[in-house]
């Protein structure tokens, strides 16, 4: 059994995939257009104009895959009560990753020592979506 992340950017999914391939060197799997499906979507379910719009993708970030799609295009993505995971082997990786995170978000906790972790923090990316930054301690 396999549990992933599948984020809804309600319209800004595109826009997103670039973001994190450029910001966490995220690898673009697959990507399904609303235009491409076998089937018409269920009426109301888009609004018009989504046909250009991503129905379904997946990518990978370092060993884990994230599903994304632009779910009902309404414009407006809403992302609470959890936060994505990234461990880090190092500080210096730490630190590029949430300064990438971090740029035109909001720093929720900055990185800093912890009774847990030589460097850990808390951010939600530009699109509203919370990541906590962690470096595994070394044995």
């Amino acid at each position: 059994m396999q549990i992933q992340s599948y984020l809804f950017f309600d319209g800004r999914c595109e826009e997103a995939l670039e973001y994190y391939r450029k910001a966490l060197g995220a690898e673009l799997m697959m990507l399904i257009r609303n235009r491409e499906s076998p089937e018409p979507p269920a009426p109301g379910m888009l609004p018009p104009g989504s046909e250009n719009k991503v129905m379904h993708a997946s990518l990978r970030i370092g060993d884990s895959v994230v599903m994304a799609s632009d779910g009902h295009c309404r414009g407006q993505p809403s992302f609470q009560g959890f936060s994505l995971s990234l461990t880090v082997p190092d500080e210096a990786r730490a630190d590029q990753l949430f300064a990438a995170l971090a740029d035109g978000g909001q720093v929720q906790m900055p990185l800093a020592k912890t009774f847990f972790s030589p460097r850990f923090g808390m951010v939600a990316d530009r699109f509203g979506v919370s990541w906590m930054v962690y470096v595994e301690p070394k044995p």
